[in-house]
Parts: structure tokens; C-alpha cells; sequence
């Protein structure tokens, strides 16, 4: 008799599986994630500059850069999930991310 192998799924098939949507919106999900970061990237240069002119920048706004990057990231995420359909699949991701953060427990 021949042992059945485990079934071995691709990475868009465990994406789709753990958030629990189809593969088409899993690519539209890494889209939002993607657009996401490259907006933050290319509004961290002009940002800098303004508060460091031509020289190094300090260590302070160094700092508060990326405690104020994580708000600013979340937001910007929720505008690109609206814009491309998936406002309630990243309003819950949104909820479950900063529940973890503060340690609220589901239910």
C-alpha cells in the first residue's frame, strides 16, 4: 500500500487559508501592503530633510520618526485597502494588530 504524501500547498494557498479569502484577493491584499510601504518610503525622504536640512539627523527625531511611523502606517494602509476594496479585510487585521499590541484578548 502507498503512503499518501502530504499535500504541499503554494504560498498564495496558505496566505488564502490563513486570512480566509481567495487567492485573487490575496494578491490584491499584498498589492495594499506594497503600495503601503512604498508610500511611507517615499514620504520618509522629504520629511528628514525638513527637520534635518543638509546635515545629520538627530537622534530625537530619529526616534520619534518611528514611534509616530506606526500610526501613520496604519493609516495609510486603511486609505490604500479602501481604495482597492479591501476596507473591511484591513479594518479587522487593523483591529487584531493593535489588540495585540495592547493585549486585548478576543471575545
Amino acid at each position: 500500500m502507498l503512503e499518501k504524501k502530504p499535500e504541499r500547498r503554494g504560498w498564495m494557498q496558505r496566505l488564502s487559508d490563513r486570512w480566509g479569502v481567495s487567492p485573487g484577493r490575496v494578491l490584491v491584499i499584498l498589492l495594499v501592503f506594497a503600495c503601503t510601504g512604498f508610500t511611507v518610503l517615499f514620504l520618509k525622504r522629504p520629511i528628514v530633510a525638513y527637520f534635518s536640512g543638509d546635515g545629520e539627523q538627530p537622534l530625537l527625531f530619529a526616534v520619534l520618526y518611528y514611534i509616530l511611523i506606526l500610526p501613520v502606517y496604519n493609516v495609510i494602509l486603511l486609505i490604500y485597502g479602501a481604495l482597492f476594496g479591501q476596507f473591511r479585510f484591513f479594518w479587522e487585521f487593523e483591529k487584531r494588530f493593535f489588540g495585540r499590541i495592547f493585549g486585548r484578548k478576543k471575545g
